[in-house]
């Protein structure tokens, strides 16, 4: 192989990712502790994934529906309750929930203990969505409902107000 197409081939291949114990961006959301394993910045935006450390007795966002991404929660440890519409789902650490694009949903860690959980997102946009309500917090201003919808309004999301109605 000549040093030309050694060189070329080279600069096509991305470079393999490496986020050890404590590394990766923390976003702080009130009782949420998210570390961004992954924005995206090295799978083309194809893939986003965050650890998330939800404190005993914390609700999570408004139930709420993605109109261009899939996002995966893989329960680590602890339990944490996925609604789906009307129907409540108590994952123990161990399960894997995926959410496609349209199908309302939220969660909630309702028990004494910690939880920790491992989301995906692909693609990688609303990985900026929690960057985006921890700047709302920085700022000093409170995270209304209005606040969050607005944020979510941004990234292909909306509210959940009727689970049986389409995004279309």
């Amino acid at each position: 192989m000549t040093e030309e197409a050694k060189t070329s081939t080279s600069e096509t291949v991305p470079a393999v990712s490496v986020v050890g114990p404590g590394e990766g961006e923390t976003i702080v959301l009130g009782t949420t502790r998210m570390r961004v394993l992954e924005d995206g910045s090295r799978t083309g935006h194809r893939l986003a994934i965050a650890e998330s450390v939800l404190a005993p007795h914390t609700q999570g966002p408004p139930q709420h529906r993605h109109g261009l991404h899939d996002e995966g929660f893989y329960v680590l440890s602890g339990t944490v309750r996925f609604t789906v519409g009307e129907q409540d789902h108590d994952a123990a650490a161990g399960t894997l929930v995926l959410v496609p694009p349209g199908v309302p949903h939220t969660f909630a860690n309702v028990s004494d203990e910690p939880a920790v959980m491992l989301s995906t997102f692909t693609p990688d946009l609303y990985v900026q969505y929690f960057r985006d309500l921890q700047e709302v917090l920085a700022g000093g201003r409170p995270l209304t409902p209005q606040a969050n919808i607005d944020a979510m309004s941004r990234y292909a999301t909306e509210p959940a107000t009727n689970p049986s109605t389409d995004l279309s």
